[in-house]
């Protein structure tokens, strides 16, 4: 995807071609979150969980959809403070299940808890949910060089394990393509195509 950048030569305001990932193409919300959030290291564990349950929701949907839905998904679940989340009642998720902002998946829904639940038990043993997940990839992202959008896989063996993981810990939907998905999210790994404007800022973060 071309996109507009702009320099100076000589004076005079003069248009460059800004190239992005592919995805970032459908619409200005999806390409503000690919030029500003996607694939940027991520250590705060609150948003950690939030891209853990979004990610989640997004099953079998796509992207676009949750991103859309991502400040309703704020609200409706205390701005994903784990222990809120962790203590939400029967009655206040069957309440969600009827808001028209959200993925009205009750398994999705009630997931959200159970994954909070989950986390805290992975801060009491590791000290932050952030020490944990980045612990999948020795607590550095993985910088691939993938040169076309086909080149970008749906899931790794680190995936594979964190999947693995979660879900002896109790956590739900993490699925590898789901963890492959999160980790991309939380700049894990750098999944940006090389001729991406954004390869070589997040190449050298960590």
């Amino acid at each position: 995807m071309l996109g507009a950048g702009v320099r100076c030569e000589k004076g005079k305001s003069v248009a460059i071609a800004r190239i992005r990932c592919h995805w970032a193409s459908d619409g200005e919300l999806m390409q503000a979150y690919h030029d500003t959030e996607w694939g940027v290291p991520l250590h705060d564990d609150r948003m950690l969980f939030e891209f853990l349950c979004l990610e989640g929701a997004q099953a079998g949907l796509s992207w676009r959809t949750v991103l859309h839905k991502r400040d309703n998904y704020r609200r409706a679940f205390h701005h994903f403070d784990m222990q809120r989340v962790a203590d939400m009642k029967d009655r206040e998720l069957e309440k969600l299940l009827l808001d028209p902002g959200l993925i009205r998946n009750r398994l999705k829904v009630t997931a959200a808890r159970d994954n909070a639940k989950a986390a805290l038990e992975v801060v009491e043993e590791y000290g932050s949910l952030d020490a944990y997940l980045w612990s999948f990839v020795d607590g550095r992202p993985i910088g691939n060089a993938w040169r076309s959008r086909g080149e970008v896989p749906a899931s790794t063996p680190v995936s594979d394990r964190m999947s693995k993981a979660l879900k002896k810990r109790g956590f739900r939907f993490v699925g590898s393509t789901i963890c492959y998905a999160f980790m991309q999210a939380t700049g894990m790994v750098n999944d940006h195509v090389v001729e991406c404007f954004r390869y070589k800022a997040c190449a050298g973060k960590r």
